[in-house]
């Protein structure tokens, strides 16, 4: 163990189940958001945030989920990451809930027909879905949630207080032709 660090409970160890139960289950399917986990071969760790209508994570079975692939900015970085290493960790966040269900297991991309499932979501079918062979899966405490406020109206930053994206933008990519707030924001303008 590192220096300073108590041995975790056995109550802490306990909490990991190699399924999803029930709830783990109801759990993913008032989930909204969740961040995705991927490493390439050599390494190099990737998060990316996935969303959608809360369920937008579809519980298959107790050993198996399926998530949607949305089109995004075609960086493909958790695919590419994948294909050569199979190993994913899914973090599920549910609004007004503090504690968070994390997920591991092996990821595989499927065409998104192939389940026979629809994931049809605002209007538009992915154009691929990830099914997660489920490994591990605990829920963590709420301690985290807790101390960022992330929930608490009152800690809710003004949008003014972050210049708009497109600035960001702007000046990351040293690119002036980058379009204005309600441009982008209708997503026709370019993919970022």
């Amino acid at each position: 163990m590192l220096a300073g660090y108590r041995t975790p409970s056995g109550r802490v160890l306990d909490k990991v189940i190699h399924h999803l139960d029930d709830h783990c289950t109801a759990f993913i399917r008032l989930s909204p958001f969740a961040t995705l986990a991927t490493a390439s071969v050599d390494g190099w760790p990737d998060v990316s945030p996935r969303g959608g209508d809360p369920g937008f994570v579809r519980v298959l079975d107790g050993s198996r989920l399926a998530m949607p692939d949305r089109s995004g900015n075609n960086r493909i970085d958790s695919l590419r990451n994948l294909s050569g290493n199979p190993r994913a960790a899914l973090m599920f966040f549910v609004p007004g809930i503090d504690e968070t269900l994390r997920v591991y297991g092996t990821a595989t991309p499927i065409p998104a027909d192939a389940l026979g499932v629809d994931f049809t979501e605002f209007g538009r079918q992915p154009l691929s879905v990830l099914v997660i062979e489920v490994e591990r899966a605990y829920f963590q405490c709420s301690k985290a949630v807790m101390r960022s406020g992330l929930w608490d109206p009152e800690r809710r930053v003004e949008r003014s207080v972050f210049p708009p994206f497109s600035q960001v933008l702007r000046d990351h990519c040293r690119d002036d032709t980058i379009p204005d707030e309600a441009t982008l924001r209708t997503g026709l303008a370019l993919e970022l």
